[in-house]
């Protein structure tokens, strides 16, 4: 009888380790890494878009402006260039 009640007492204890291991939140994986990389800058103008090629230099006009803000109108440098070829 000893012996019944003893394996009764390991099989109750069984289950509810069991129990308990079931219950439990399962392991938590890391999220995955993600490593965004720019592409790599051309430092060289490309021909046609931000500069025409050789033989070719920028004109510029510089001047003030006036512009109108809600705040009031204020003076403000505005730059005007263009591509024209051949002048130093």
């Amino acid at each position: 009888m000893r012996a019944l009640m003893t394996v009764a007492v390991v099989l109750g204890m069984a289950a509810s380790v069991a129990d308990a291991v079931a219950q439990a939140d399962p392991p938590r994986r890391r999220p995955p890494r993600i490593i965004v990389t720019p592409p790599a800058a051309n430092p060289y103008p490309v021909a046609g878009v931000a500069y025409p090629g050789p033989g070719y230099v920028r004109d510029c006009v510089a001047r003030l402006i006036e512009e109108h803000r809600p705040s009031g109108t204020v003076i403000v440098p505005h730059t005007f260039c263009r591509w024209v070829r051949g002048r130093s």
